[in-house]
């Protein structure tokens, strides 16, 4: 099975670190977040990857370019011209990097990657982390039967709760559970068919693609109600940073 991984986002609310590159290579723990999402995936044996790019993408192509180089220890010698490895600690992968337009949407990204599936697939959003069972997930929607099946999480809330009576706080409690709803936490399972929701370049995948599968009954909820976090700004890096520093990340399940 192959994981398709958007990858082309501008990523304005974390500015200050991709004005100078794309978002899934802002690193956590000296690593770009895109490898960390791979090193999710490969765990369960998927090791077959479509990256959508877009704004900044050569730097992304330029990565994955001198991969080898950069997971290994090397000699140059530069009178001769040459190379001697001396260590290779590169993944199994087989990455495909398919420029999908620097303004396309997220739906149209997925269709314009559409030549490179013929079977059902994973799909996620190049900025997010979890340790959801990736196996379980893919035999959950293949016992379902649907077209799509989306991983659900509960968010945990930003900030504390209070609990008031008029005017008088009866209680507090510090960083609670969200409010009960569960909301998209990507980790999709799809089928091929479903790039026929998308019309074009300009269809955002969250909403008519989306809302049409859930009205046809062809999209099915996988219940992740563990770790999910994803880098949408500074906190949230800094987040993921302190976790991964701890010893204890969380979807560090390789």
């Amino acid at each position: 099975m192959k994981a398709v991984i958007l990858a082309g986002g501008l990523g304005s609310r974390l500015s200050e670190e991709t004005v100078i590159r794309p978002k899934p290579m802002v690193e956590i723990g000296g690593m770009p977040i895109l490898w960390h999402i791979m090193k999710i995936y490969s765990s369960f044996g998927i090791n077959d990857f479509i990256i959508c790019l877009g704004y900044k993408g050569y730097i992304i192509k330029e990565y994955f370019a001198n991969y080898f180089l950069h997971m290994s220890d090397v000699t140059l010698n530069i009178a001769k011209n040459s190379i001697e490895v001396h260590q290779n600690s590169a993944e199994p992968w087989t990455v495909t990097l398919v420029e999908t337009g620097e303004r396309t949407m997220t739906g149209g990204r997925l269709k314009r990657v559409a030549k490179y599936i013929d079977d059902d697939f994973c799909f996620t959003y190049g900025d997010g982390v979890s340790n959801v069972n990736v196996h379980k997930l893919i035999d959950f929607h293949c016992q379902q039967g649907r077209l799509a099946t989306m991983t659900a999480i509960r968010p945990a809330a930003r900030f504390g709760a209070l609990t008031l009576s008029e005017n008088k706080i009866t209680g507090f409690q510090e960083k609670p559970d969200g409010e009960g709803g569960w909301v998209n936490g990507g980790f999709f399972v799809l089928s091929p068919n479903v790039l026929d929701y998308i019309q074009d370049d300009s269809t955002i995948w969250e909403k008519e693609p989306l809302e049409r599968l859930a009205n046809e009954g062809h999209l099915s909820a996988y219940l992740h109600d563990d770790f999910w976090l994803p880098m949408d700004t500074a906190r949230d890096k800094i987040q993921l940073e302190a976790l991964w520093d701890s010893g204890q990340a969380p979807w560090k399940i390789w």
